[in-house]
């Protein structure tokens, strides 16, 4: 398949997950699987402990848990089984490592000066075979969504009506502390108009694990920020109209604790901002797109093939200034893009 399965919903929350659920069935069965095998646990276990992160699910946003019961009814699942979609690694506080090379460029650095953020997602093969494109209609007056996802799981990377598009980078060298998983927060932050409100946030809930996230709106503003939980810490790049980062602390708060496990992310950070900077000023989709497909530093590359075990599995370029979507299917150097519009 050259593209990614494109599961289409509208409602209310409750509505919405049923609506996942009866479409997606069988490849969120192939995801509960998947998790019971990468894990060694059995999912009902797994579901057991999903439930410690309720409280703090429901005090992020409330309507998440009925569109969770949404697709526990329409994929005829347990809603334990269904809440294990949405925290994953957590369950077992250990969340997978990835690669991912993730950017944000904005005013100067693009050839019309509206926003471009985006991605390569770098994962073990088997996430190829698990995800979906997924495209939120409600009908509460919360925005419209565009974003790649996991079978049954609420929201991962993408945009929103009002180009608020959000992408994201592991990072290592934390203690795990009970708190929000991070694919709750990913979905509720497609509810917001603007990046300052999804730094607002970011701030305001503490997270169980670390993680580097990209951010930009339909005001070309641009954003880019460290988490771990302990707290945050915003990265301020070389330039006010780029964000480039990968997979260790950059900040001058959390740089201490790194102890540069991934090898390659410290070579392929030069990389993009070396290719970034030979295009300054003509930046964009096309451009991106062959950016994305870099080979320097094989197999560790911006385009990476199998460093670490993943591979960039797929790819995002968001154009919020045009409500659009890319995602590629595929490595950035064979894959195939399709454009979705919000």
């Amino acid at each position: 398949m050259q593209t990614f399965p494109l599961v289409r919903v509208r409602g209310t929350a409750r509505q919405m997950g049923i609506q996942h659920g009866e479409q997606a069935a069988s490849l969120i069965e192939r995801y509960l699987r998947w998790i019971e095998k990468s894990t060694g646990l059995d999912r009902d276990a797994l579901g057991q402990r999903a439930r410690a992160f309720l409280p703090f699910i429901e005090s992020l946003n409330p309507l998440l848990l009925n569109e969770i019961r949404g697709i526990a009814e329409g994929a005829s699942i347990s809603f334990e089984h269904a809440l294990l979609c949405q925290v994953r690694g957590e369950a077992i506080r250990a969340p997978l490592s990835d690669g991912c090379t993730a950017f944000a460029l904005t005013r100067s650095a693009t050839v019309d000066g509206h926003a471009l953020a985006g991605q390569n997602q770098d994962l073990p093969l088997e996430f190829s075979d698990l995800g979906i494109v997924l495209h939120i209609e409600p009908t509460d007056g919360r925005p419209r969504v565009l974003t790649f996802t996991f079978a049954g799981q609420l929201g991962y990377m993408g945009t929103n009506e009002h180009g608020v598009s959000h992408f994201a980078n592991g990072l290592a060298d934390y203690e795990w502390k009970l708190g929000l998983p991070h694919y709750p927060l990913k979905r509720t932050l497609f509810e917001q108009r603007d990046v300052a409100s999804c730094l607002q946030i970011v701030e305001k809930h503490h997270m169980c694990s670390a993680a580097n996230m990209v951010f930009c709106d339909g005001n070309d503003d641009i954003a880019d920020v460290e988490i771990r939980p302990e707290g945050i810490a915003l990265f301020e790049d070389d330039h006010t109209d780029k964000r480039l980062h990968t997979n260790h602390y950059i900040t001058e708060r959390f740089s201490p604790f790194e102890t540069h496990g991934t090898a390659d992310s410290a070579p392929r950070i030069r990389r993009i901002r070396q290719l970034v900077s030979e295009h300054w000023g003509q930046l964009d989709v096309e451009l991106i797109k062959k950016i994305l497909a870099d080979h320097e530093g094989d197999p560790g590359a911006i385009c990476r093939h199998g460093a670490g075990g993943t591979h960039s599995i797929c790819g995002y370029i968001a154009e919020p200034a045009r409500g659009r979507l890319h995602v590629r299917r595929g490595h950035g150097c064979t894959g195939t893009w399709t454009a979705y519009e919000v």
